[in-house]
């Protein structure tokens, strides 16, 4: 029998429990989860500023976590399938903030999209850090 291998994808700046939640739940759903890691670039063209941690950080970050099998950098929105299809994933795993935006993968893998932890924001934590 094949492993099932999951795959998601996000900035994961400022790492913190709804990040860690997310991918114990896509973990879950298979036997190895791949994370890719936006790119610095792809991150400021997404978000308008730049990560507070740099995108080496934030691979060896995310790549710490037991949960997580392997991490990859991610260079475009645009080549999300490139990417299933390349690390071989039977699902794909993204926050319902996204829900709808990758059923177009659904020929290739399954999509599920899992609630977001609910007051818990990368974007809150920062504002909250530099109005300190």
């Amino acid at each position: 029998m094949t492993d099932r291998t999951v795959i998601t994808f996000g900035t994961f700046d400022v790492l913190h429990v709804g990040h860690l939640r997310i991918l114990e739940r896509a973990r879950a759903l298979g036997d190895r989860l791949v994370v890719g890691v936006s790119s610095d670039a792809l991150n400021r063209s997404k978000k308008g500023r730049d990560a507070v941690f740099s995108q080496a950080e934030r691979l060896a970050l995310v790549g710490a976590l037991k949960v997580v099998d392997d991490v990859f950098v991610e260079e475009s929105l645009d080549l999300k399938r490139q990417y299933v299809v390349s690390h071989q994933a039977h699902t794909l795993v993204m926050g319902d903030d996204w829900a709808g935006r990758f059923d177009f993968l659904s020929d290739v893998c399954e999509v599920v999209y899992l609630p977001r932890t609910p007051s818990v924001s990368t974007t809150a934590i920062i504002e909250r850090i530099t109005s300190t």
